[in-house]
């Protein structure tokens, strides 16, 4: 008995032995497992430095000079028979318009961080990064800074890098060198730019472009002048209503040079673009379309949304219908490109109504019956909306092989702006389109 217990004990201890060592194999596959999640990686960044630009520069840098070549391109305005295009980061080309057919370029107000402007009489509102800009351009041979709203953009900033007390506002960003970088696989330090943060500025890997421009970018009568779908900044009466991140910023322009801001209302981090009917303003987002009432001015009402895939998203509304444009993009992290027309008649419940298919829509204009939808690099397309069921069937026109951004249509005249420059047509006899004018945009610095 002693030996069949002795061997009965020896095959327990064995299976106890059997069972720890599995256990421990067990125990150590998850360790390691945990390890390589965690392990140590190294990879190889571009190191970039922001560039700062102290306030009292900024302030000090407002001028006129001689007209300059347009050398890149961001949102227009007409007001007066002048156009202003403005040179994003830059500052703003004042364009003599008074004939569509021989624009002559008349000079340029240099404007550090000026992306957006809106003008009401006399007087020109425009964005230098932080700062609200009150120009009088009532003398075009005389144009003066009368006025500004310091630090009302309080939301701006370039890649997370805010406004500096001391240092002031990021202007630029040097490339320094190349970087190995250890990290851990289980980090999610990646940033939505496709970089991460790094010492005093950011890390890029080599297989991504970085747009150091798009970087710092925060796109009659007496009556305020026409803006086009792409803006940030629009005035309805007596108040000039901004983009600011995710809030809108109303500003009381009745003393118009001595603007004063209102409380800001928070509208959706992803809002782009901002248009004004009646007494409402559709905000185009990455997610959806906004409808706020602005009756109370200073107190702008949410009155619904519209939702949508996300994708950029300008707005403009005729009537009944507000036509809103589509497109994916590295900003929009979406694949959709279309055009969606949707029936607001009821602006509590907006219901979509049809969908067209287009190649990479951005701005868009609308005059009477007339749809112009500025189809990125497919061009410019001119449709006959009047049967909003079959506005891809009426094709009026299609411009291709030239780049199209954004449009305004006035008076039968279509002003495009666009990679290739500034386009103007004639659009008096929809079937009949004639190209006016072409003021290129130079590459040469």
């Amino acid at each position: 008995m002693d030996t069949l217990e002795r061997r009965l004990q020896k095959r327990i201890h064995v299976s106890l032995y059997a069972l720890l060592f599995l256990t421990s194999l067990l125990g150590l596959s998850v360790l390691l497992e945990g390890c390589t999640d965690k392990c140590e990686v190294t990879n190889e960044y571009t190191y970039y430095k922001p560039v700062y630009t102290t306030l009292d520069e900024l302030r000090a840098s407002v001028a006129v000079t001689a007209p300059e070549p347009i050398k890149s391109v961001g949102k227009i305005y007409y007001k007066g028979g002048f156009l202003f295009v403005n040179e994003p980061g830059k500052g703003i080309h004042i364009i003599d318009n008074h004939n569509p057919s021989a624009p002559v370029n008349k000079s340029f107000i240099t404007i550090p961080g000026s992306f957006e402007l809106a003008i009401k009489g006399d007087l020109l509102y425009a964005d230098s990064y932080i700062d609200l800009v009150v120009l009088d351009i009532a003398s075009l041979e005389n144009i003066t800074e009368v006025n500004r709203i310091e630090n009302v953009f309080s939301n701006y900033n370039s890649l997370g890098f805010y406004t500096d007390a001391e240092k002031g506002v990021v202007t630029d960003w040097a490339e320094t060198k190349d970087v190995s970088i250890q990290q851990s696989d289980c980090e999610a330090n990646i940033q939505t730019w496709g970089g991460i943060y790094y010492s005093e500025g950011i890390a890029l890997a080599s297989n991504v472009t970085f747009d150091k421009s798009a970087a710092i970018a925060p796109g009659n009568g007496s009556g305020p002048g026409v803006g086009g779908s792409m803006a940030r900044f629009t005035i309805n009466q007596d108040y000039l209503y901004t983009l600011d991140a995710g809030n809108l910023q109303p500003v009381d322009i009745t003393d118009g040079k001595n603007p004063i801001a209102k409380t800001k209302t928070y509208v959706n981090g992803d809002i782009e673009t901002i248009f004004p009917y009646g007494e409402n303003l559709f905000i185009g987002s990455s997610s959806g379309m906004y409808i706020f009432n602005v009756s109370t001015p200073a107190t702008p009402s949410l009155v619904s949304t519209y939702a949508h895939v996300r994708s950029c998203d300008p707005v403009v509304v005729d009537g009944n219908y507000a036509y809103v444009t589509l497109r994916s993009g590295t900003t929009c992290q979406g694949f959709t490109n279309q055009l969606e027309v949707i029936d607001i008649t009821n602006l509590q419940s907006p219901q979509l109504i049809k969908t067209y298919s287009m190649t990479n829509p951005h701005g868009l204009g609308k005059d009477n019956e007339t749809l112009f939808i500025c189809d990125g690099d497919a061009g410019l397309k001119v449709y006959d909306a009047s049967d909003i069921n079959a506005i891809d069937s009426k094709q009026l026109a299609h411009y291709q092989n030239i780049n199209a951004y954004d449009a305004i249509p006035f008076n039968n005249v279509l002003m495009m702006i666009g990679e290739d420059g500034l386009f103007q047509y004639d659009y008096a006899d929809p079937k009949n389109i004639k190209l006016l004018s072409h003021i290129v945009v130079s590459n040469e610095e």
